[in-house]
C-alpha cells in the first residue's frame, strides 16, 4: 500500500512540474517579431515549425540565394567577372551594400565576386552575376523563375537579382527554405556562406575586406546562411545549423529592423532552439493495424468451396511525425501491397510498404501481416481432415469393388468348367 502511494505521489509531481513530458512540434510554439517562420530538417524536408509558411513576402536580398546558386552552377572560382554598367547603377541600400569603388570594366575573380554575394550582400555584384551569366539582368530573372520553376516552387516570382524591392518580386517562408536548402547543396556556396571574412582582390590591385552580416555564423551550430532587409520586406533571415549531425534551415520573414538589429536573429535562435528540441508525435503505434486484407482462396488452391479471409497488416515500427499546422492538414498515407495470396502468406516477410508523405517529405514503413499460410491450413483442418477421410473411404470403396469383380471373374470361371 505504501509503495502504491509513493508510486502514484512521484507521479503527480512529475504531471505538476511537466519533467518527463515530451513536447511535440505543436505545442508551445516559440512566439517571434517577424509574421512568419519556418524551420525544415534538410536531409529529410520534415516541417517542424510552421507559421505563415504559405504567404507571400518580399524576401529582400535573400534573393541572393538563389543568384549565387545560379552563378555556381554556371561559373568556375577562376573565371574572370566583370564590374558592369547595370551593377555600377545599383544603389547602396541600408544595411545591404555595394563595391561602388570598383569602375566599369574593372573585374575580380569569381571566388571573390560570389563572396561580395554572399557575405557582404553587395548589390552591385549580383547584377555583375547577372551580366556575366544571361547578358542582362531580364535575361537573369528569366533564369532565376526557370530555377524556381524546376524546384516546383508556385508561390515565388523573382524579378531583380538582388532582392531591391519589386511588388513583382515576392516568395513564402516555405519556397524560400526550399530554395535555400537547395543552395546550401551546392558545395561552392555552403562554404562561401560559411566565411566569417574574406578579402576581395580586383584586377586594379585594389583589396576590399569584407565582413559577414549572419550575426549567429559560428554559434550554436550555425553554419551559414543570407540576411536582408527592404523597408517593404522588413528584416528577412534564412539560416543553417548543424547539431550532433542533424542539419536544419530556417527562415524568418517580415521580422523587426531594431536598433540593435538583434530581433530577427533572436527569432532565429528561438525556432531552431525550439525545433531541435521538438519531437515528433506517434501516428500510429508498431504493431498497430493499420488496414484488413480480405482474401478470396479455394481451400484446395484450385477448387472446392470459396472461402474468405480477413488478413490484418500491420506495421513494426512507430511510424511520426512533426505535429503542426502544416503536417496536420496535408499528411497522406499511401498503402503499396504485393498482391496477396492465402498461399504465399508469411508473417515474418513484409508484403509490402507504407508510405507517409507531407510535402515534399516522404518515409516509408514496411507492413507485414499477423498471418500465415499455415494459419490458413489450421483454420481448415476439419474439412481437410473430413475431405481425406472421404478420400480415404472412397478408395476403400473402390478396393472393395475391384475385389468384388475379380471374386465374381473367379466363380464365374470356375463354374464354366
Amino acid at each position: 500500500m505504501k509503495r502504491a502511494s509513493l508510486s502514484f505521489l512521484l507521479a503527480s509531481i512529475l504531471i505538476f512540474t511537466g519533467i518527463g513530458n515530451v513536447r511535440a512540434a505543436g505545442s508551445e510554439m516559440p512566439k517571434i517579431e517577424g509574421k512568419a517562420g519556418i524551420t525544415i530538417d534538410i536531409d529529410t524536408g520534415e516541417i517542424i515549425y510552421a507559421n505563415n509558411i504559405d504567404e507571400k513576402y518580399y524576401p529582400a536580398s535573400t534573393t541572393k540565394l538563389l543568384t549565387g546558386l545560379v552563378f555556381a552552377e554556371n561559373k568556375s572560382k577562376s573565371d574572370e567577372i566583370k564590374y558592369t554598367e547595370s551593377a555600377k547603377n545599383q544603389p547602396p541600400y541600408s544595411i545591404d551594400k555595394t563595391l561602388h569603388k570598383m569602375q566599369i570594366g574593372e573585374s575580380m575573380s569569381a571566388e571573390d565576386t560570389l563572396d561580395a554575394l554572399l557575405i557582404f550582400s553587395a548589390n552591385d555584384s549580383a547584377y555583375m552575376i547577372a551580366d556575366s551569366v544571361s547578358g542582362d539582368s531580364a535575361r537573369f530573372a528569366d533564369l532565376l523563375n526557370e530555377r524556381i520553376k524546376k524546384l516546383g516552387l508556385k508561390n515565388t516570382h523573382f524579378v531583380t537579382a538582388n532582392g531591391l524591392h519589386n511588388p513583382e518580386h515576392y516568395t513564402t517562408p516555405y519556397d524560400l527554405s526550399v530554395i535555400g536548402r537547395e543552395a546550401f547543396k551546392n558545395d561552392w556556396v555552403r562554404e562561401t556562406m560559411a566565411k566569417k571574412e574574406s578579402e576581395i582582390n580586383t584586377s586594379t590591385g585594389a583589396k576590399m575586406f569584407i565582413k559577414n552580416w549572419n550575426k549567429l555564423l559560428g554559434i550554436d551550430g550555425c553554419i551559414g546562411g543570407k540576411t536582408g532587409y527592404t523597408d517593404q520586406a522588413g528584416r528577412v533571415l534564412v539560416a543553417f545549423f548543424e547539431r550532433n549531425g542533424r542539419k536544419m534551415a530556417g527562415v524568418v520573414m517580415k521580422s523587426v529592423y531594431d536598433s540593435e538589429d538583434t530581433a530577427v536573429f533572436e527569432d532565429m535562435k528561438k525556432i531552431i532552439d525550439w525545433s531541435y528540441n521538438a519531437q515528433p508525435v506517434t501516428l500510429h503505434k508498431s504493431g498497430d493495424t493499420v488496414k484488413i486484407e480480405t482474401i478470396n482462396y479455394k481451400p484446395f488452391k484450385f477448387f472446392g468451396p470459396e472461402k474468405k479471409v480477413e488478413v490484418p497488416i500491420i506495421l513494426r515500427e512507430d511510424v511520426k511525425y512533426y505535429d503542426n499546422s502544416v503536417n496536420k492538414a496535408e499528411v497522406k498515407e499511401n498503402y503499396n501491397i504485393e498482391n496477396l495470396s492465402v498461399w504465399n502468406l508469411n508473417s515474418e516477410k513484409a508484403i509490402g510498404t507504407f508510405e507517409l508523405k507531407e510535402r515534399e517529405a516522404l518515409k516509408n514503413y514496411k507492413l507485414y501481416t499477423t498471418i500465415s499460410t499455415k494459419d490458413i491450413i489450421k483454420q481448415n483442418t476439419l474439412l481437410y481432415l473430413g475431405v481425406s477421410l472421404a478420400v480415404v473411404m472412397a478408395i476403400i470403396l473402390v478396393l472393395l469393388l475391384i475385389l468384388k469383380i475379380k471374386s465374381s471373374r473367379r466363380k464365374s470361371r470356375n463354374y464354366y468348367y
